[in-house]
């Protein structure tokens, strides 16, 4: 309590003091102190296990203080230095312990074990409704619009997700490259993303089955 108490002070302190003035960027650094104390007392992770499993995944525990990351849980910064944090060394999903009880998608390293195949129709689109106007992942509500969230359409997919499941990550699109031998990188949600780079390497693609005319002209 007396921390809350002590960064609303530093916050009045910053609103009343002169505008880029010395005095104002010491107290802005204070508060940057305070909210990191603040942040390391919500989330201790002395005692956190090592290993923790959780829908397939095999998250480990990072010892890395310096490097800064992103959640793919919340998207927001991991904090290396206080927060605690982990990697899962399946498909490599990163996030903060305590967004570890909310993940909802499994590894994707278990469908590349069970069920090695692509998606090998070029955004097999089916439109927002028939998701119900929901991220493909969370099941949060999304629209074209960008309200309450964006959109965004994954060209491996054809789904569409929201910002926190789907960054705009680019990625060679297979479909595209078989049939039309188009190698641009498209946007992708971050679970294609995985799972293309997982797949990148196993030889699953019968070329001469799938596109025998390809040949021809490559």
């Amino acid at each position: 309590q007396q921390l809350r108490q002590a960064i609303e002070e530093c916050k009045r302190a910053i609103l009343a003091l002169p505008e880029h003035s010395e005095r104002q960027k010491d107290a802005v650094v204070r508060l940057i102190h305070l909210r990191l104390k603040l942040q390391e007392l919500k989330d201790p992770g002395e005692d956190e296990p090592n290993i923790r499993v959780v829908l397939e995944h095999r998250f480990y525990k990072e010892k890395s203080k310096s490097v800064k990351q992103t959640c793919d849980k919340c998207s927001t910064i991991i904090w290396g230095l206080i927060q605690t944090w982990y990697t899962c060394t399946g498909c490599y999903y990163r996030c903060h312990s305590k967004c570890l009880p909310l993940v909802s998608k499994a590894c994707v390293r278990a469908k590349v074990s069970h069920q090695a195949e692509y998606q090998l129709s070029i955004c097999p689109e089916s439109g927002l409704d028939s998701q119900d106007y929901r991220c493909a992942e969370c099941r949060a509500p999304v629209s074209l619009r960008g309200v309450p969230s964006e959109a965004r359409q994954c060209d491996y997919t054809g789904l569409y997700y929201c910002s926190s499941c789907h960054w705009n990550d680019l990625a060679v699109v297979p479909a595209r490259a078989i049939h039309n031998w188009d190698f641009e990188p498209r946007k992708v949600s971050r679970c294609s993303m995985r799972y293309l780079a997982l797949m990148v390497s196993r030889p699953v693609l019968k070329l001469r089955e799938i596109n025998p005319l390809l040949f021809n002209y490559v």
